[in-house]
């Protein structure tokens, strides 16, 4: 399983560090402390909080730029058919759906909660495991 800092987390939702602890100090999302005391996320929970506040219009006091199209985000859905898969990443308040192989996922391993990158040429959804 897959844990994110305050800070990684603050970065993939597209709001300050400061935001991020208000969230989680109001209870918004779940951590808890690792031996030096910082303050974790689980990946999941993370995954799913980041569809909750985009879907409420995003409550981010951050801009959104595309850098060469590239969407640093989270992956919030893993649909594996036989040959096929579907992968969901939220950025920010972008969600970003790749169809790809089956293969490729499983290589890749991406699984919900991770970190990941979507890069958008035309049509085409590219990911890239961080």
């Amino acid at each position: 399983m897959q844990f994110y800092t305050i800070g990684q987390a603050a970065r993939l939702l597209g709001v300050s560090p400061d935001t991020a602890r208000r969230w989680a100090d109001a209870g918004k999302v779940a951590t808890h402390r690792d031996e030096g005391g910082r303050r974790l996320i689980d990946g999941k929970d993370l995954a799913a909080f980041s569809v909750e506040i985009a879907a409420a219009g995003g409550e981010s006091d951050a801009s959104y730029t595309s850098v060469r199209n590239a969407f640093p985000g989270i992956v919030t859905a893993v649909k594996m058919g036989d040959v096929a898969a579907q992968v969901e990443i939220q950025a920010g308040p972008h969600r970003l759906v790749s169809l790809l192989t089956r293969e490729a996922v499983e290589e890749l391993g991406l699984e919900v909660g991770m970190e990941a990158t979507a890069r958008v040429k035309s049509t085409n959804v590219h990911i890239d495991r961080t």
